[in-house]
């Protein structure tokens, strides 16, 4: 099922390319105001091909497939140069709050995922798949305040480096509650949104399984 808050997501990254306020973007595209995509962030519509289609009139360089979809890149540019993300062959939860101190070790080129910033491991039990020696993650990093429920997150606080789902807090908009896959041994965890230093967008992820 597709998540409904992906759509803001890919927008917003769309909007910060090209290094606009929500406002003059809609603007931009023909819009008389940014209430329509605001709608968009709340849930409430998904991208239509209206929109989709007026986006990529004002910028060519965008790829409709992946704005409507989610599939492949961002810019039909990256999809063209088969974009390699830098390949980091360490541990997530140990390395990636300084993972720009060391060098990469290699590119992984995943197609539907090619708007990634990096591919790291992840030794975390709490979302691996069962039977799974380790987990592949490629990774986008993302403004904290454009973090949307339902989908994963690798988040840095001052204390930990963890990979989950996020889900709101009813009746708190300051909180996150982070959702662990194995729910058995992990439980939910509330954590401020202040708290947050870094958030990385898990776009993709593959299972490492143990022999």
């Amino acid at each position: 099922m597709t998540n409904k808050y992906a759509n803001w997501e890919r927008l917003a990254s769309v909007i910060e390319w090209a290094n606009m306020t929500t406002n003059y973007f809609a603007l931009h595209i023909g819009l008389t105001r940014g209430e329509n995509l605001y709608h968009i962030k709340r849930g409430n519509y998904g991208i239509s091909h209206d929109l989709a289609d007026r986006i990529v009139a004002a910028f060519p360089e965008i790829d409709r497939t992946w704005l409507l979809t989610g599939v492949g890149c961002m810019l039909k540019s990256e999809i063209q140069d088969n974009v390699l993300i830098p390949y980091y062959p360490m541990e997530a939860e140990s390395y990636l709050p300084n993972f720009s101190q060391y060098d990469n070790k290699g590119h992984a080129h995943l197609p539907f995922a090619c708007n990634c910033d990096i591919a790291i491991r992840s030794l975390s039990r709490a979302m691996a798949e069962p039977q799974c020696a380790a987990t592949e993650l490629f990774l986008k990093r993302v403004e904290v305040e454009d973090m949307v429920q339902g989908n994963e997150y690798v988040v840095i606080t001052n204390k930990d480096v963890l990979w989950r789902k996020i889900r709101t807090v009813a009746n708190d908009d300051t909180q996150w509650r982070l959702v662990a896959r194995n729910r058995e041994e992990y439980d939910d965890i509330n954590i401020r949104k202040d708290d947050i230093k870094e958030a990385w967008r898990v776009i993709a992820k593959m299972a490492i399984m143990a022999s």
